[in-house]
């Protein structure tokens, strides 16, 4: 019984790490270009958030399917094209489906081919553990990552306009007394916020250098032993 229970719990850490421990935007600090640029409205961060998990997964199944066969001199281009090939499907669904979206977030989309958290976590986990290992580590760093800017995105839009839209849904408003705060909405409003929630996630979670390494290291190397589980 314990070794079933203990392998749960595995997978579960790989899963939970991403939305907490090794959080892309408020631990590891990665991909933060999209973050701030993007996060002026909710419909921004759920469209980045979905094209981002989407490549993500994706390109994390595939990147683990074929890690035994691909030469290590010339992995690097091929992980680029995989993860190239899942952004410009997650581009189309996008120009398709929400166009308007799709102008909003504009280049940032296209940008994911060199997003630092797909393509770390591509080199750094995908290619160095099973298929199921890569899903649980893509679902939850995309989760957190979505999770991330869905908060960034609140707090930025709820300050800086007064009210929260959802695809032309007013879902909440801080009423007509209130005062919209622009810089919010601006771009030194991105910096500002990015680094309040920085300071109090640092502060609630007594983040510091030597940890995270000792975590990316942990859920990185450490599991190529289990490979053959």
């Amino acid at each position: 019984m314990d070794k079933p229970t203990n392998k749960m719990k595995q997978y579960l850490d790989e899963f939970t790490k991403g939305i907490f421990q090794l959080n892309p935007i408020f631990v590891m600090a990665l991909g933060l270009c999209p973050t701030l640029a993007v996060t002026t409205s909710l419909d921004n961060a759920v469209g980045m958030g979905f094209a981002a998990s989407f490549v993500l997964i994706f390109s994390a199944i595939f990147v683990s399917l074929i890690r035994k066969i691909v030469p290590s001199n010339v992995r690097i281009p091929i992980f680029i094209v995989i993860i190239a090939t899942f952004v410009t499907i997650a581009s189309l669904i996008l120009k398709a489906f929400t166009p308007a979206l799709d102008k909003s977030l504009g280049i940032f989309v296209p940008l994911i081919v060199v997003n630092c958290i797909i393509f770390g976590r591509a080199e750094g986990f995908s290619s160095k553990n099973t298929v199921f290992r890569s899903i649980l580590d893509a679902f939850g760093m995309g989760l957190g990552f979505f999770l991330a800017i869905l908060l960034i995105s609140t707090i930025r839009e709820l300050f800086g306009t007064g009210q929260l839209t959802l695809f032309s849904s007013t879902i909440f408003t801080l009423g007509n007394s209130f005062n919209p705060m622009i810089i919010f909405i601006l771009a030194p409003g991105a910096l500002l916020t990015m680094g309040l929630l920085l300071a109090l996630f640092n502060w609630l979670g007594d983040i510091n250098p030597k940890k995270q390494a000792c975590h990316v290291e942990e859920h990185n190397g450490d599991n190529i032993k289990q490979e053959a589980e």
